[in-house]
């Protein structure tokens, strides 16, 4: 590790990183496959991405599995990925268990059926001791959940329990899913695509952005080393200034990392 990577890891340490996991139905394509193959090439990703957090001393992992928009989808394809997402908590759970890791699901719940309802509440509550986190977002939006925390805080000043000129960030953000949580200080997408599509739009704000080319199912963890030593040569000043403006690079480099 170089000086400036090991400055970069003691001051502003990679805690959460979290990803946009895109391409598994053009990875299938490619290969002659249906599309819910390529999603089922794409949990095996996960376990590979898990070994990577544990590697790197990352505390919280947070994975877009099913946005809000993906209802739109073809009617297969949406009961594929319903009955993949049901698979995965039935044959998953106990191995995150065993790896101490806590599982939490974001996202509008109460669309799914009663018996995938149970199958997460079950593997909640199976790992809620676990010292680290893997957030599964599943039917999530960014401005959901913007929209859901900005509710909450309106039914407080209907019933006259807060002031509208009270209302600040610190307590509209502690409306938020993950607000026991740190934001994320790495977000990744995978595929080439260079967007967040309504993923943590709050959450993101500060956030080092990596677009790797790959699609989601060849996103070993390799290309999720090469991510998190990308991440420790960036400078985070958070929109304060350096005095190192000088080293920091003029464009986008090769790898593509960016900054939000």
């Amino acid at each position: 590790m170089s000086q400036a990577t090991s400055s970069q890891s003691n001051t502003h340490p990679l805690r959460h990183v979290a990803i946009i996991m895109d391409g598994n139905n053009r990875w299938a394509r490619q290969r002659g496959l249906s599309g819910i193959a390529g999603h089922q090439a794409g949990v095996e990703r996960v376990r590979e991405v898990l070994d990577a957090c544990d590697r790197h001393d990352i505390d919280v992992l947070t994975l877009f599995a099913f946005s809000s928009e993906n209802w739109t989808r073809p009617a297969a394809e949406v009961r594929g990925l319903m009955s993949l997402f049901a698979t995965y908590l039935k044959g998953e759970i106990n191995r995150l268990a065993e790896r101490d890791v806590r599982l939490r699901v974001v996202g509008q719940r109460s669309r799914f059926s009663a018996r995938l309802q149970k199958l997460i509440s079950e593997g909640e509550n199976r790992t809620r001791h676990g010292s680290r986190t893997l957030v599964l977002a599943v039917d999530y939006g960014g401005r959901w959940e913007i929209a859901e925390a900005a509710r909450k805080l309106a039914g407080r000043v209907q019933a006259g329990n807060l002031r509208p000129e009270a209302i600040t960030e610190e307590m509209l953000g502690a409306q938020l899913a993950m607000a026991d949580l740190p934001d994320p200080d790495l977000c990744i997408r995978t595929a080439g695509e260079q967007r967040i599509s309504n993923f943590l739009l709050w959450q993101l704000a500060y956030t080092e952005l990596y677009f790797a080319p790959m699609y989601w199912p060849d996103f070993n963890g390799a290309a999720f080393d090469a991510a998190v030593d990308e991440y420790y040569h960036r400078q985070r000043r958070f929109g304060g200034s350096s005095s190192e403006n000088s080293s920091e690079r003029a464009s986008t480099p090769p790898g593509g990392i960016s900054r939000a």
